[in-house]
C-alpha cells in the first residue's frame, strides 16, 4: 500500500473489493492513527451567490441550462454573512463555508469577498469559500485576506467527467487546485457519489485527489442530491454501503485527511451515517439545519451523536462538549432553508 508511491487504478479497485468489514477494520485502524475516534469536525455551509450559474454540470440544480425550481439571488451583503457566521458560531461550528454559483469570480468581487474573509475571521472562525475556478492572482489575493480553505471539488473520474460536465475541463478544476495551494489556501476537494459512474470511476476519483502534489485537507463525499428539472433527477440511488466503500478507502488512501460526509446525509438512516463514521468520516456540514428558531423534531443528528458517544472537535471559544451539543440542538431547523448552499455544487 503506498505510502510515498503514487496510488494506482489496481490498488484502488483493490480496495473496494476487499471484504466490507475487512475494509471497515482497516480504515478504522487507519483512521485511529491520525485522528481521535469519536470526534467530529463541523462546518456551516452558507450560500452567498444563489442560481443563475452559465456551468452545465448535470447534478446542480443552480444551473441556468436546467429548469430546477431555484430563485437566483445576487451576492448578498457582508451584514447578511456575520449574522449567519455568528450564529454558527455561537452553535458550536469551527468553520465556516461561503459558496457562490459562479464560474469564476471577477476582480470587481473580490474587495467585498475579502471583507467577508476578514470579517468572519475576527469572530474567531476558520473560513472556506467555493467560488468556482480562480486564477493565481486572485487566489493570492484571498489568502492575502486571510481565507484558510477553498473547496474545488473534482466530481467524478477524469473518464466520466464529460458525461457530466461540458463547460469547464478536468484540468480546468486541477489547475484551479493547483492556484489554491500555492497561494497557501488549505485544498477542500472530493467528489459526488450517485451520478451514474461505475466503481472504477469511483476508485479513479480517489486516485486523482490522492496523488495531488499533496492531498486535499479536506475531502467532501457527496451523495447525489436528486433535484426536479435537473438531468440526474432520475438516476438510480446509491446503495449505501457502496457509499461507505467509498468513505472507507477515501480514509485508507488519504489517512491525514478529513473525510466529510456532505450533500445527501439528510436522507441516510442513523445506521448508515454511524457506518460512515466507522469508515473515518469525521466531518460534517451542519449548515444546513442551522441558524432559526429551535424545532425539536429535528434534533435526529444531536441524538445520532450522542448515542455514537461523537463530540465535537474543540473550537476557539473553548466551551465544552456539552455546551456545544446544547446550542446545536437548540439551532436545528429544517433541512429546507432556503438560503443554505447545495453541498454537491
Amino acid at each position: 500500500m503506498p505510502t510515498s508511491a503514487l496510488w494506482t487504478l489496481k490498488q484502488a479497485r483493490a480496495l473496494f473489493d476487499k471484504p466490507f468489514f475487512d475494509l471497515l477494520f482497516k480504515a478504522q485502524e487507519v483512521h485511529r492513527q491520525h485522528f481521535k475516534p469519536g470526534e467530529i469536525q463541523v462546518s456551516t455551509l452558507l450560500s452567498i451567490k444563489t442560481g443563475a450559474c452559465p456551468e452545465d454540470c448535470k447534478y446542480c440544480p443552480q444551473s441556468a441550462r436546467h429548469s430546477a425550481n431555484i430563485d437566483s439571488e445576487r451576492l448578498i451583503q457582508v451584514g447578511q454573512v456575520l449574522e449567519a457566521a455568528r450564529k454558527a458560531r455561537d452553535s458550536g461550528s469551527t468553520r465556516f463555508c461561503m459558496g457562490a454559483a459562479w464560474r469564476n469570480p471577477y476582480d470587481r468581487d473580490l474587495p467585498v469577498l475579502e471583507e467577508m474573509i476578514k470579517s468572519v475571521k475576527a469572530l474567531g472562525l476558520e473560513t472556506c469559500m467555493t467560488l468556482g475556478m480562480l486564477n493565481d492572482q486572485q487566489a493570492d489575493r484571498l489568502a492575502k485576506a486571510g481565507l484558510d480553505f477553498y473547496n474545488h471539488n473534482l466530481d467524478t473520474s477524469p473518464e466520466f467527467y464529460s458525461s457530466i460536465v461540458t463547460t469547464r475541463s478536468y484540468q480546468d478544476r486541477l489547475d484551479t487546485l493547483s492556484a489554491i495551494r500555492h497561494a497557501g489556501i488549505k485544498v477542500c476537494s472530493g467528489g459526488i457519489i450517485g451520478l451514474g459512474e461505475t466503481i472504477n470511476d469511483r476508485a479513479g476519483l480517489l486516485v486523482q485527489l490522492a496523488n495531488l502534489v499533496e492531498p486535499p485537507d479536506s475531502i467532501p463525499i457527496n451523495m447525489l442530491v436528486k433535484v426536479r428539472g435537473t438531468p440526474l433527477s432520475n438516476t438510480e440511488d446509491v446503495e449505501p454501503f457502496d457509499f461507505i466503500r467509498t468513505i472507507a478507502v477515501a480514509r485508507i488512501m488519504m489517512p491525514k485527511s478529513y473525510v466529510r460526509l456532505s450533500a445527501g446525509r439528510e436522507s441516510m438512516n442513523d445506521q448508515t451515517q454511524a457506518l460512515c463514521f466507522m469508515a473515518g468520516a469525521n466531518s460534517v456540514f451542519y449548515g444546513c439545519k442551522l441558524l432559526t428558531t429551535p424545532n425539536p423534531e429535528e434534533d435526529r443528528d444531536i441524538s445520532l451523536f450522542n448515542k455514537l458517544g461523537i463530540t465535537i472537535e474543540r473550537i476557539s471559544t473553548n466551551k465544552s462538549d456539552a455546551e456545544n451539543m446544547d446550542a446545536l440542538t437548540t439551532k436545528i431547523v429544517p433541512i429546507e432553508t432556503r438560503q443554505y448552499y447545495n453541498a454537491a455544487g
